[in-house]
């Protein structure tokens, strides 16, 4: 006849001693060993989230401020805003009316608008990512490489390969599409830029007679500007207008 082994009041099979004894003891110590102080448990997290910061600055996303009026009222004087640059990957490039945040093509940017964070401790923050970086320029691509960008038809309005844009989505309120007459052709690799506040932007129209000609590498482009993220009265995302559908 077969028996069901001894059970306790609770309905559970009593356990061997040595079981018991080798269990038990080891388990627990192995745990204690295992588990690190906290504060090294606190380093190693920071550690984690330096890492994590670097690469998103150098990969995916970089927050910036803006220094100027030059693209009201679509970002405003001190905006802090982030730039993807997930749009540009595997070959992307700038397209016709994305907002862009690039580098200092050489001259473009004054003292006060190229200055770096003032603290220590905000210096360090900008390396990782974690605040607003300054020296950069933001503008909207008007043309890119190839295209004939021509100020004004009859109507007061700007072309791009003939076709004329209907700006009004996004300049400034009141504002001309430019006082300024040009017409070039944009070199393969650079782009063709202008402030939304076209009569307070120091943009490619301005920079004509210089070297390059008013034209930025599309090389010199950190990324697509997709949101306003302060102050939050301000805090929206940016959508690519329909303006340059048209445009071939």
């Amino acid at each position: 006849m077969t028996h069901a082994p001894d059970r306790d009041d609770r309905g559970s099979a009593p356990s061997s001693a040595g079981t018991g004894t080798l269990a038990g003891p080891h388990t627990s110590v192995r745990a204690e060993r295992r588990q690190l102080p906290v504060w090294q448990e606190m380093l190693l997290l920071l550690a984690v989230a330096l890492v994590l910061a670097i690469v998103i600055k150098a990969f995916f996303m970089q927050a910036f401020y803006i220094p100027s009026a030059s693209m009201n009222d679509t970002l405003v004087e001190n905006d802090r805003i982030l730039v993807q640059k997930v749009s540009y990957w595997g070959g992307g490039s700038p397209q016709r009316g994305d907002v862009v945040v690039f580098a200092d093509p050489g001259g473009w940017l004054d003292a006060s608008e190229s200055r770096a964070p003032g603290g220590a401790m905000a210096r360090l923050l900008e390396t990782f990512g974690l605040y607003p970086t300054g020296g950069h320029l933001v503008k909207r691509v008007i043309g890119v490489g190839g295209d004939e960008v021509k100020c004004c038809d009859a109507q007061g309005r700007i072309t791009v390969n003939g076709v004329p844009l209907n700006e009004q989505s996004y300049l400034a309120r009141g504002e001309q599409p430019s006082l300024i007459h040009f017409d070039v052709k944009v070199e393969p690799g650079y782009l063709w830029v202008q402030g939304d506040n076209r009569s307070n932007s120091a943009d490619s129209r301005v920079h004509l007679g210089e070297p390059g000609g008013g034209q930025v590498p599309a090389d010199d482009v950190v990324g697509k500007v997709f949101a306003v993220v302060w102050p939050f009265g301000h805090a929206k995302l940016l959508r690519t207008p329909a303006t340059f559908d048209a445009v071939r």
